[in-house]
């Protein structure tokens, strides 16, 4: 790069890039680590890499190659004892007892899950939240006892309700009137009762991408506490859909109506749509109280709590979140004539996010001349394009949800200026995209690592084999040192499922 260029990428002094978007500061110190955005144990070594639990990760990726996930085994327990010890003393305080009650924290599994993981979740003292057979059999595998488990899903297969009904899991979180008479059927012929909540929609719209925004009406998930539907008519139930389900699981012979629940979405740093779905969740359960005379006992609030993954992000810390989800809770309770209920909620992203970090070795260096003015206004910028040896197939996120990452030079530290770079992957498509805008050292060379924080949640547990790239492992790192808890895979491992001489064969 020429001086020219270096100034229009701007590089050192001369600010910021007119590419770079109005979040994104010139870093004074490229070099830094981020407060917020990284594990609380990473760190730079004597020699400037990067380390994290005390493991140097330059060692690790010259040992296990990149792409590589590595899981702060700390960071992840941090995590879960902060919010578990937060909502427990915030639904433990006052004078009235009527206004106390317990917590249940379910680490959602959906975020990234692996049999280490559902033995920490345990070993915290946490539940554990499921969607689907295939996550119960890994809670299984690590000793999880069924009442620490909840069941999820929309659309979940009478194999996963018998599954959950046989290692009695503490609730099935049902998403439809359909799959109510479902669960009662498949109880029935168990011979046992099921434990059900049922899933709501509040009509909050959080202030989320909308793909992850979950509790406004226009979606697959829950049922609604307004409006008659179809389904409900021809059920031949009135009211709500959330009206019929009640109707439906108290009138069930092997359903036992245990509370509500509900979520409105992921990656959410304001309060107030917690609060309005709380009050809105409670107002419901006073009405079941008054039309069938049952107080139900328990309360889901879900998860969705958003984690910082770029400079400027503010997300809440547990304590804060906890300590204003209680007081709205008892103050809508005290309103309503209503005990507080037992209150559980799901984490995911927010215990496990930070802890995870994604490692990569820089390939291709591109810079491409970008139109940023017109007219007599006209001038050109310079935007670097990165290449990795990683990309959508181990973080599909940026491509999904358009989100935006953040990134570090983690084998040495630089004394260069900083320059605005896009990091991409490897794969056939323009979309591939790493992290969309971040200073590097503008001395930036072939086979730098880079490591990119906050990639613990929706990275792996999303990962493909897209132009078939074996996907990482997974090392969890603690007090010096390594150990695998997720294996990578093979090329041998990507043969593994293909038939060949397949030609003409129709057998299956």
């Amino acid at each position: 790069m020429n001086a020219q260029e270096n100034s229009a990428a701007g590089t050192g002094a001369e600010g910021a890039s007119p590419l770079a978007p109005a979040w994104l500061a010139v870093p004074d110190d490229v070099n830094a680590l981020v407060p917020g955005l990284w594990p609380a144990d990473a760190a730079r070594d004597d020699a400037g890499a990067l380390t994290v639990g005390g493991v140097g990760l330059t060692e690790l990726t010259e040992r296990l190659g990149t792409p590589a996930y590595v899981l702060s085994e700390d960071e992840f327990r941090t995590r879960a004892r902060a919010f578990r010890d937060a909502f427990t003393a915030a639904f433990a305080a006052g004078d009235d007892e009527a206004q106390r009650t317990t917590v249940d924290v379910y680490y959602a599994g959906k975020a990234f899950l692996c049999t280490a993981v559902a033995r920490w979740v345990i070993e915290e003292d946490l539940c554990l939240d499921t969607a689907s057979g295939g996550e119960m059999l890994v809670a299984l595998r690590a000793g999880v006892p069924g009442p620490r488990m909840g069941l999820h899903g929309n659309n979940k297969s009478d194999a996963e309700l018998e599954r959950a009904l046989d290692v009695g899991v503490a609730r099935i979180v049902a998403d439809s009137l359909p799959e109510i008479a479902r669960i009662e059927a498949v109880a029935a012929r168990r011979g046992v009762r099921a434990p059900v909540m049922l899933r709501l929609t509040p009509g909050v719209h959080a202030h989320t991408h909308d793909f992850i925004a979950t509790a406004h009406e226009d979606q697959k998930f829950g049922l609604s506490l307004t409006g008659d539907t179809q389904e409900t008519s021809e059920a031949g139930f009135t009211g709500s859909p959330a009206e019929a389900a009640v109707d439906a699981a108290v009138a069930a012979e092997h359903i036992d109506l245990i509370g509500v629940h509900c979520h409105i979405g992921s990656q959410i740093f304001e309060p107030d749509g917690f609060e309005a779905a709380a009050r809105r969740l409670l107002a419901f359960l006073a009405h079941v109280k008054d039309r069938h005379g049952v107080e139900l006992p328990e309360l889901d609030l879900g998860g969705g709590h958003g984690i910082a993954y770029v400079p400027g992000d503010t997300p809440r810390e547990p304590a804060e979140i906890a300590t204003a989800t209680a007081a709205v809770v008892r103050r809508t309770c005290a309103d309503l004539g209503l005990a507080v209920p037992h209150i559980s909620i799901e984490p995911g992203r927010a215990i496990v996010g930070t802890a995870g970090i994604t490692l990569y070795t820089v390939g291709t260096i591109k810079d491409v001349r970008v139109d940023v003015a017109e007219g007599q206004n006209a001038a050109t910028a310079i935007r670097r394009y990165v290449s990795v040896d990683g990309g959508m197939s181990d973080n599909p996120r940026p491509v999904l949800y358009d989100a935006d990452y953040s990134a570090v030079l983690a084998s040495r530290t630089s004394t260069a200026g900083p320059a605005l770079c896009r990091v991409v992957g490897k794969h056939c498509e323009s979309g591939d995209i790493v992290v969309r805008d971040v200073y590097l050292p503008g001395d930036l060379r072939v086979g730098d690592v880079l490591a990119v924080p906050a990639t613990g949640a929706y990275c792996w547990s999303l990962s493909s084999n897209y132009n078939y790239l074996p996907r990482p492992g997974v090392t969890a790192v603690r007090d010096g040192s390594a150990r695998p808890i997720v294996r990578g895979e093979t090329e041998t491992d990507l043969l593994a499922r293909d038939v060949p001489d397949a030609v003409g064969e129709t057998d299956v």
